[in-house]
């Protein structure tokens, strides 16, 4: 590609007055349609990173208006199998755990609770066929203008806003880096600890049986039950100037920090965004690792492409843009718009307890008289489904089909993440 060509796609497109925007948004007036155009590199060193691309999904079959889009990582450990599946099943259950007839709004905010349900679903059905391998995940859903990225292990799903501010949208689950993680590990009956060479600690930290780096994974039959696939997921809404995902494996984190990465492909169409990334990642380290990145770029339908790297900001722009989250906020179902309107913050929760994840009401269904257990969706009779009715309450809308019952598996699972039994999957032939 020539530099005339580059610099062509770097000519900044017109841009709506901020000002103007924000008055528009709050007169409920319709703002621009978005689209979302996207581009893939991967380089393979063990093989183990699949990702996922579905960009025109739909929540009702023929009907363009509820359209939404899925992007996914999968870094796989200990072989494939636990990659592959993830990536096969984990979008049919989360969506399996969303209730049906839901509109646009309703549908974002049971988003985060589904998300919770897919994960440790898709966990148990991968150990029941006794496989030993493990995965991370972030998983990207667009819906207009609102993402929602749910993620386990140490992937990175990074958002650039046309002010320049890079915000992470993603937990770090690196046991290492990592304080309240290693707590949870060593209370529900895991070790966490170097591995030790001839009277020497050396490497990162990892969990103990296994030896894991991570908190958080799904798979990992042989690892403890401390290691758990419940995802920190967190929903934002841009304005319609839109913004760039950049999702990737460690093996583009470990190169390259998130101001790097976007740095380094600003200005340009995703797809050579995409490219520029890995090739930043290997100039800096090398192939050490599995190198996968998708860029997502969200942008008002007639734009050909993300504004050019802006002017350099005062550091003080990160709060203004992207209000920071207290450690322990619990302020999950508020929308609080931020300063100059760039970001707005749904939703954020990375608790690793069920009970504080999936709510607490759960009613009967009126017409067949069963309670569907909040995980895998199976029918309970009223007295058959075990009430998760501990910790806070917690509730992204306050949606009243939002669940504390679980079935007998599910609630096995529970308990054995939180320490209180062990869970040892029942393999099927």
């Amino acid at each position: 590609m020539s530099k005339a060509e580059i610099s062509k796609m770097k000519q900044k497109p017109p841009l709506v007055p901020l000002g103007a925007l924000i008055g528009r948004e709050l007169r409920n007036e319709k703002v621009e349609k978005r689209t979302v155009k996207y581009g893939q590199t991967a380089l393979a060193k063990k093989g183990e990173d699949y990702f996922l691309i579905k960009p025109d999904c739909q929540r009702v079959v023929d009907n363009q208006s509820t359209s939404f889009s899925v992007f996914a990582i999968f870094d796989g450990h200990n072989g494939i199998s636990a990659a592959i599946f993830a990536k096969e099943n984990l979008l049919k259950n989360v969506l399996s755990a969303i209730p049906e007839g839901l509109g646009g709004e309703e549908w974002l905010q049971a988003l985060p609770r589904a998300l919770v349900a897919g994960f440790v679903k898709t966990d148990i059905e991968f150990r029941q066929g006794g496989e030993k391998s493990g995965t991370t995940v972030t998983f990207v859903v667009i819906d207009g203008w609102t993402v929602t990225v749910a993620s386990v292990g140490d992937s990175r799903c990074i958002l650039d806003t046309q002010g320049g501010v890079v915000s992470l949208l993603t937990g770090n689950h690196r046991l290492e880096e990592n304080a309240e993680e290693r707590e949870r590990v060593t209370a529900s009956g895991g070790e966490v600890g170097r591995l030790n060479v001839g009277g020497n600690e050396v490497g990162p930290l990892r969990c103990w049986p296994g030896g894991l780096c991570l908190s958080r994974s799904i798979g990992d039959t042989d690892v403890g039950e401390f290691i758990v696939p419940v995802p920190h997921v967190k929903q934002v809404k841009l304005s319609s100037a839109g913004g760039r995902l950049i999702i990737a494996s460690d093996g583009i984190w470990d190169a390259l920090s998130s101001d790097q990465a976007a740095q380094s492909c600003r200005g340009l169409p995703a797809d050579l965004a995409a490219k520029l990334v890995v090739k930043e990642a290997l100039r800096s380290r090398g192939l050490k690792d599995d190198t996968t990145c998708l860029v997502v770029d969200i942008i008002p339908y007639d734009h050909p492409v993300l504004p050019p790297t802006p002017k350099k900001k005062h550091t003080l722009l990160n709060s203004l843009f992207f209000g920071k989250r207290s450690e322990n906020s619990m302020n999950k179902g508020s929308s609080k718009l931020s300063a100059v309107g760039a970001v707005e913050e749904l939703f954020e929760e990375g608790s690793a307890m069920l009970a504080e994840r999936l709510g607490k009401d759960f009613p009967l269904n009126s017409n067949s008289g069963l309670f569907k257990c909040a995980i895998c969706q199976v029918d309970q009779q009223p007295g058959d489904g075990l009430s998760v009715n501990s910790g806070p309450f917690f509730s992204p809308g306050s949606k009243p089909w939002e669940g504390p019952f679980l079935c007998a598996t599910c609630r096995k699972k529970k308990d054995a993440m939180e320490g209180k039994r062990p869970s040892k999957p029942a393999i099927t032939a």
